[in-house]
């Protein structure tokens, strides 16, 4: 018999996807980040890298709870068709904030669901657009200083102290930060997730009940 209330398990390890979750009153019944190869394959353009990443995290979470509804999701930044990962230290960080100083760029966080029952994962891509103001030497040995940077695509958080120079931006704001809460929401509410109303209200969120 099909289990009509699975676990809803997060493959990611992020602290900011959690604290996302929560803020539409989501808790996961469990946390297991995904260990995948992360590499970008050559030439390979950033978007779909973002759903090539979060397709595969889903995956692999997925073969560990094969009867549990499984999120994963992977944010990557672009100067062009550039991949601005992870700074791995001070200098490529710095290097990242140089590059996207003045300019716009865009943010792209793909997210994949699989629901028991399904052969393939539910899939969104979100694309927002951002320009940071002309950055300084000052202002990016400021910002480095901060250690805000690490673990970052791009190399800045907009949540965080990087809120300051950022001069405009067009598209999902929690998408930009690791989570397309909306999209999320939908995407599960589609699965029948009893986790997805309103906390404390009884009703499920966009049943218009």
């Amino acid at each position: 018999m099909a289990n009509t209330n699975p676990q809803f398990v997060l493959a990611s390890a992020s602290p900011r996807r959690l604290d996302l979750l929560a803020s539409i009153g989501i808790t996961p019944d469990c946390v297991d980040p995904a260990d995948i190869d992360e590499t970008p394959s050559k030439a390979e353009l950033p978007a779909r890298y973002a759903e090539r990443m979060a397709l595969e995290k889903c995956r692999a979470v997925t073969a560990l709870h094969p009867d549990a509804l499984v999120l994963a999701a992977d944010t990557v930044v672009a100067a062009g068709r550039r991949i601005l990962g992870k700074p791995g230290n001070d200098d490529e960080a710095r290097a990242f904030l140089a590059l996207l100083s003045g300019r716009r760029h865009r943010v792209m966080t793909a997210i994949a669901l699989a629901i028991p029952g399904r052969d393939h994962p539910s899939t969104r891509l979100v694309t927002s657009s951002v320009r940071l103001m002309r950055l300084s030497h000052h202002d990016i040995d400021a910002y480095i200083a901060t250690h805000e940077w690490q673990g970052k695509a791009g190399g800045y958080a907009i949540q965080g102290q990087a809120a300051r120079v950022v001069a405009w931006m067009d598209g999902s704001y929690t998408a930009i930060v690791g989570l397309p809460v909306h999209e999320v929401a939908m995407l599960l509410k589609g699965a029948g997730y009893k986790g997805a109303g309103y906390k404390g209200s009884g009703h499920q969120f966009g049943s218009g009940e």
